[in-house]
């Protein structure tokens, strides 16, 4: 199965790849994960974005969904159903791909930076460079791109890239309100540091004339 046989995924259906793949990593004892563990690793409240509140059945039935794409197993034996993913088979992408897909599922679209430290755990890639490389290999793949470099927004220093598996990115949906939160706090402290700089201005201008008029009693001449 290539990319282009792929259909648009839905939120949730990447919610679900992204929790595998990471607890692949993080919990290996615990993975292949139990329904239950999949469904907490969704509503998971930190390292995601946005933060969701499945059910069960919602869960289950997107599950049985990705099953039928094979991009999710099924374990067989044991009392408890168990599932893992199966990404990089039906992607034909390796491990390192793997780890920046499931960043960018679960946390949105990042920067090259943030991307390499969020995937610390999942692989550790050795620089920026080596990030770089791989999600360049990502978006030119023939078989379809599976990665998109977005524009720069305005008060960020460097581009962030977001996944294709839910069709083309909304720019829009990119969090232009936090950066543009980032932009007005710093302009507000410099505020304040100009502010400060003018204070010790005044301050060191009265100190000077104090100083000057001791002198002046003391007969001491300052040069």
């Amino acid at each position: 199965m290539t990319n282009s046989s792929l259909p648009v995924l839905s939120l949730l259906e990447t919610r679900i790849l992204g929790v595998l793949a990471e607890k692949q990593h993080t919990v290996p004892d615990s993975y292949p994960l139990t329904l239950n563990a999949l469904v907490v690793g969704c509503n998971q409240k930190s390292s995601r974005d946005p933060i969701m509140d499945v059910s069960q059945f919602e869960v289950q039935d997107v599950v049985d969904n990705l099953k039928h794409m094979s991009l999710v197993i099924e374990s067989s034996g044991g009392r408890v159903a168990r599932y893992e993913h199966n990404i990089g088979r039906v992607l034909h992408i390796p491990t390192q791909s793997t780890a920046l897909l499931a960043m960018l599922m679960l946390r949105g679209p990042q920067t090259t930076g943030e991307l390499r430290v969020n995937c610390e755990r999942l692989y550790r890639f050795a620089d920026i460079s080596s990030v770089e490389s791989f999600l360049n290999e990502l978006a030119e793949r023939t078989a379809g791109g599976l990665v998109r470099e977005l524009p720069r927004h305005p008060g960020l220093r460097e581009n962030r890239w977001a996944h294709l598996l839910s069709g083309e990115p909304e720019i829009a949906a990119t969090p232009l309100s936090v950066n543009m939160s980032e932009v007005n706090d710093t302009s507000s402290k410099m505020d304040g540091l100009k502010a400060d700089v003018a204070r010790l201005e005044i301050e060191v201008g009265v100190l000077r004339k104090t100083v000057n008029e001791l002198c002046l009693q003391l007969g001491i001449t300052v040069e």
